[in-house]
């Protein structure tokens, strides 16, 4: 009878696992899928016109990635009046100060304090604007739609750390998940939809001086077992279309417009998209490769955070409703 040896990698996927601690109730996490480098999905800045599952591909209406010239209009004209506050929200040129607030979870945390390090020290950026880190690990859509939940005190408490006030809050960037998503096509990014929705008009009330939210989607999450893999991160593109495209057709639950009516919500628009097909190159070539992941395959590693924060800074030193407040 032929002795069958084990091969290297199931030897390397046994130290995996012993590499965790089980105290206490920890569980030894699966190893990351990195074979699963790609699931044949268009993005949705490739999508176009096209559709998947019967949804059209875009950022916004039509197929199209450009906002609409008359939501742009509206947006530019909000912008152009994000001035410098002090902590009382009055308008003060000399010392106020502009606050760009980061909205999420984990991923989001991970990759905004990496933005934060970089937007810091580049000498374009506006020695006026105060990046604060309000994303938290472990704070999906859901918790943080409850205007009670704790993440908002500890937003405020690094708010005040970072020596301004909620008063001063301008912007944001805002970037949500559904957890364990794994529900048939449209649930979940449905579900992450109303949520969002929620939080945005929450946004509004909690920071009355914050006019521009940009949103974003999840990057790949092929190489994870749990968490929200794929499609599901892919889909969640949709939830973020979806909303910006409520605003475009006159919800009065979320109108940013005084002209239209009451203020509910503040102006809306697509950050950077952030999602790719693993390594299979997008239209501007950009992959997600298991080199840029934490073990846990769900997680940027430091070389997948400084992709995200530089894919921010360069939003918000050429996107025309940022750059007017956000460059020196």
């Amino acid at each position: 009878m032929t002795r069958k040896i084990p091969t290297i990698g199931s030897f390397l996927l046994f130290l995996f696992a012993l590499t965790v601690s089980a105290v206490g109730q920890q569980r030894v996490p699966v190893p990351p899928s990195w074979e699963r480098t790609s699931f044949g999905l268009p993005p949705l800045i490739d999508l176009g016109a096209d559709s998947y599952k019967g949804e059209q591909g875009g950022l916004y209406p039509n197929g199209k990635n450009t906002i609409p010239v008359e939501h742009r209009k509206t947006g530019l004209g909000l912008a152009s009046k994000i001035i410098p506050l002090d902590k009382q929200g009055r308008p003060d040129n000399a010392d106020g100060k502009i606050v760009l607030l980061s909205v999420g979870f984990s991923n989001t945390t991970m990759e905004y304090r990496m933005f934060k390090k970089i937007a810091d020290a580049d000498p374009e950026k506006s020695p006026d604007v105060v990046v604060v880190d309000g994303a938290q690990g472990g704070r999906s859509a859901i918790m943080i739609a409850d205007p009670n939940h704790q993440y908002w005190q500890v937003t405020k408490q690094r708010i005040e750390a970072a020596g301004v006030s909620e008063l001063q809050v301008r912007a944001a960037w805002l970037k949500q998940v559904v957890p364990g998503a794994n529900s048939p096509f449209p649930k979940d990014a449905k579900d992450l939809q109303r949520d969002l929705k929620t939080i945005v008009r929450d946004l509004h009330m909690r920071y009355p001086n914050l006019w521009v939210v940009y949103l974003s989607n999840r990057i790949y999450g092929g190489y994870a077992n749990r968490g929200s893999p794929e499609p599901q991160s892919f889909e969640s593109g949709f939830a973020v279309k979806w909303l910006i495209e409520e605003q475009l057709t006159g919800d009065p639950a979320i109108n940013c417009d005084p002209k239209k009516g009451k203020v509910q919500a503040p102006w809306m628009a697509w950050g950077p998209y952030l999602w790719a097909d693993g390594t299979t190159p997008r239209s501007d070539g950009m992959i997600w490769g298991p080199d840029e992941y934490n073990p846990d395959g769900l997680h940027p590693n430091a070389k997948g955070q400084r992709k995200v924060a530089e894919m921010l800074l360069h939003f918000f030193k050429t996107e025309e409703t940022a750059k007017s407040w956000f460059v020196r």
